[in-house]
């Protein structure tokens, strides 16, 4: 899991719409262009962001392809999440006068 990758991908407010749809249901391009009033084109550009982060995957159903979200990938991201933000306690390295001077 490329954390990174996957971050940049959900932190954009159109991809962020995508998967929530496709969290209810399995939708091809044209639904979801349909349904976020966006083209086909652009739409077929966030799908690719949201696969290359290993969010997302694809069923060939006759001529179109019906995208799924990956849902062990958002599980394993959001156990991460949970133990950062559980993290009790913050160590400190510097003392003294050095911290003033931000080394």
């Amino acid at each position: 899991m490329n954390k990174e990758k996957i971050l940049k991908a959900i932190a954009n407010e159109t991809r962020m719409r995508i998967l929530t749809l496709l969290l209810q249901h399995n939708y091809c391009v044209r639904a979801l262009a349909n349904k976020l009033n966006l083209t086909e084109a652009t739409i077929s550009q966030h799908l690719k962001v949201l696969r290359k982060a290993g969010l997302l995957a694809g069923e060939k159903r006759g001529y179109f392809m019906h995208y799924t979200v990956e849902r062990l990938v958002l599980s394993e991201l959001a156990r991460e999440l949970e133990a950062l933000a559980t993290l009790s306690e913050i160590k400190t390295f510097c003392h003294g006068v050095d911290c003033d001077k931000g080394e």
